[in-house]
């Protein structure tokens, strides 16, 4: 019989679910809550990209070893709930100065690419366009198919015990611990007045109905992931809370992603919007609410969702257990915002 606490996790994104899944492995009698619909991890490409995230997003750059961390532990997370991981890599291809700037970001990180040429590329990325004479890979990057990875984890959640409830949650009610994992929706503010440093990023993706293989593509404006179909992505618009598709907005992901892949010219499309949430500094809410007694964060990833969903379950499931949280908790502690919360 279980007898741990009683822990109540708001919001069915991989946050949510991870951290559901981790809780009840520790013995806790764990519900996930949700409204349903669409969220930004079932939209998002699946990417566990920590060199990439710090080689081209100036806001990563400082957090090279977190991510690393967070990386290191998909596999067993994979293992765990059933999820292919797919570690093939991840390359990045352009003009010669585009590329010489990216040589350059993975030299500021003390790393160094592997430079391969075009027949080498065109193996690990079948269907590149040949135009392409050189590309610049790493092995350190991963991927998963985030619709697939996100069922395979609600799963192995409930197979675990997890009950889900297809509702919102207003606060902790009689339950021990409240965990928010509800992204950039903010109905939880009062149970948690933390979420109020969180803004919204709108996103739009474009997936291709043809199945891809091999590696991540970094291209100038555009990436391109590989999976049951293949997605083109990503849009950012901060502060954009609507979730609804623009066409237009997402037209320029599907040139660009057509220009490193134009045998795909004729498959059909279909474009998804999605809204996360960031911090100022980019790095997610985890941790016990100062204000609000048995809530627990989980919130805020930015980009990086579905790499650091591991990490962050972890950190939650050692405060509501009471054990050592590890050497990254401080930086994700929600405390971090203390002096302007109440501003």
């Amino acid at each position: 019989m279980n007898r741990g606490p009683r822990v109540t996790v708001a919001g069915a994104g991989v946050l949510g679910w991870t951290t559901a899944l981790s809780l009840a492995d520790a013995g806790c009698a764990v519900t996930i809550c949700d409204p349903g619909g669409p969220n930004a991890s079932s939209v998002a490409a699946g990417m566990i990209a920590p060199v990439f995230e710090a080689v081209l997003d100036e806001m990563a750059r400082g957090q090279l070893d977190l991510l690393m961390a967070a990386r290191d532990l998909w596999p067993g997370l994979a293992g765990r709930a059933g999820v292919a991981l797919d570690r093939t890599g991840a390359m990045a291809v352009g003009g010669d100065d585009w590329l010489e700037a990216v040589a350059a970001g993975f030299g500021g990180l003390q790393m160094r690419p592997t430079e391969i040429g075009a027949a080498t590329a065109q193996g690990l990325a079948p269907g590149l366009a040949e135009g392409f004479e050189r590309a610049l890979l790493t092995r350190e990057d991963w991927r998963v198919d985030a619709p697939a990875a996100l069922s395979a984890l609600a799963q192995a959640a409930k197979a675990a015990g997890v009950t889900y409830e297809a509702r919102s949650v207003k606060g902790r009610g009689d339950e021990d611990v409240l965990v928010v994992a509800t992204g950039a929706f903010q109905g939880l503010v009062d149970a948690a007045p933390e979420l109020s440093k969180l803004s919204p990023i709108k996103g739009h993706i474009v997936r291709v109905a043809a199945e891809g293989r091999g590696a991540v593509m970094r291209g100038e404006g555009v990436y391109a992931v590989p999976g049951s179909d293949t997605a083109f992505g990503a849009t950012m618009e901060a502060g954009v809370s609507d979730p609804a598709v623009e066409g237009e907005k997402a037209a320029p992901l599907l040139a660009g992603g057509l220009r490193l892949f134009p045998g795909l010219r004729d498959a059909p499309v279909q474009i998804a919007a999605g809204v996360r949430a960031a911090t100022p500094d980019g790095l997610p809410l985890v941790g016990w609410s100062e204000a609000e007694p048995g809530a627990v964060l989980a919130a805020g990833a930015r980009r990086n969702g579905w790499l650091l969903a591991p990490l962050v379950a972890g950190i939650v499931t050692a405060c509501v257990t009471g054990r050592e949280p590890g050497p990254y908790a401080g930086r994700m502690d929600p405390a971090r915002f203390r002096a302007s919360l109440w501003d």
